[in-house]
């Protein structure tokens, strides 16, 4: 993966050599961090053998709730953090009760409850726009830089966004609960075999709903973000990214079958999608192309995950125990 989006990089910037400066480079950061963040979240999921097309319309109503809550309620940065967060959890909490108490297939759950917050969120907002954010939100936070430095022949200095920043806490959290808690360890083994955890002792009915929690409340941490970005809300605006999510994560490796799977894995799944965005965008091909690439690219991938999967259980040496003394 890692070469595949060497050579991208390097065809992107035989077409425009715009792509290598510093400020795009950060740009690329930046917009990868919602899709980052995201994608830690869907990647418990994912390595449970579940799927949650519900992620964007969860972070659809949290962004939705994020520019509210700071415009008219109170103008405190880390206190929308924490409502956001929350709210996101609360969501999350719904998709795991469906699915691990009343046994509804993750794909038919998230997709009821994305229908159901997506006509939530536009009856409430009406469909327009939230506007208004304060500028010590969209302004003075939203364009924080870290390690800024002055390159010649841009106007401003350029450092590392603080959007980069969430996704950073984001995979360090994620890596540090897959590598090092039981929840973690009960997240391997839910996707390995569900028999098989429960019979060692992992309560995969506690598991399951705080997995879908963890997605939720990392959508409300993104949304953080990404308002802080766009500096203005549209209900609209993630209408189809669960593609996005899912893709990422499936294309960094992570078995679509649950039970294997990496932090950094599903990080270089989402630097591959961005910088193809990116790049789509600087060779000037219509937007469309995105969709069907995307598309492309999840079909090539899941295929292959699903050959080597064949070829893994053909080479699997099988031995009958049953009729040994």
């Amino acid at each position: 993966m890692l070469v595949v989006i060497i050579v991208l990089m390097i065809v992107i910037s035989l077409f425009n050599s715009v792509f290598f400066r510093l400020d795009n480079l950060m740009d690329i950061l930046k917009n990868a961090s919602v899709l980052g963040i995201l994608s830690c979240g869907m990647l418990l999921v994912v390595l449970t053998g579940g799927i949650d097309v519900s992620v964007a319309a969860i972070t659809a109503a949290c962004t939705c709730v994020c520019g509210v809550f700071i415009r008219d309620v109170v103008n405190s940065i880390p206190l929308t953090i924490v409502v956001c967060i929350l709210f996101g959890l609360t969501l999350g909490l719904g998709n795991g009760l469906l699915i691990s108490r009343l046994k509804i297939p993750p794909i038919v759950a998230t997709l009821g409850t994305a229908s159901i917050i997506y006509g939530l969120v536009k009856y409430i907002t009406n469909g327009s726009w939230i506007t208004g954010i304060p500028d010590s939100f969209a302004v003075d936070f939203g364009q924080i830089s870290f390690f800024a430095v002055n390159v010649e022949g841009l106007n401003r200095p350029i450092g590392l966004p603080v959007q980069v920043i969430f996704l950073i806490i984001a995979i360090a959290v994620t890596w540090w609960l897959l590598k090092y808690t039981r929840f973690g360890r009960s997240v391997f083994a839910i996707g390995g075999n569900r028999e098989s955890a429960q019979r060692i002792g992992y309560n995969v009915r506690k598991s399951e709903p705080l997995i879908y929690m963890y997605l939720g409340g990392l959508a409300g941490f993104a949304s953080v973000a990404y308002v802080s970005i766009m500096r203005q809300v549209d209900p609209n605006s993630f209408v189809g990214y669960e593609l996005m999510v899912i893709a990422a994560t499936v294309i960094g490796g992570v078995s679509i079958n649950g039970g294997y799977g990496s932090v950094m894995g599903a990080m270089l799944g989402v630097f591959l999608m961005t910088i193809l965005q990116n790049g789509l965008i600087l060779m000037r091909i219509p937007t469309f192309w995105q969709q069907i690439v995307t598309g492309l690219i999840i079909i090539v991938v899941v295929s292959f995950d699903m050959y080597s999967s064949y070829l893994r259980e053909k080479n699997r040496r099988k031995v009958d125990v049953s009729n040994t003394a």
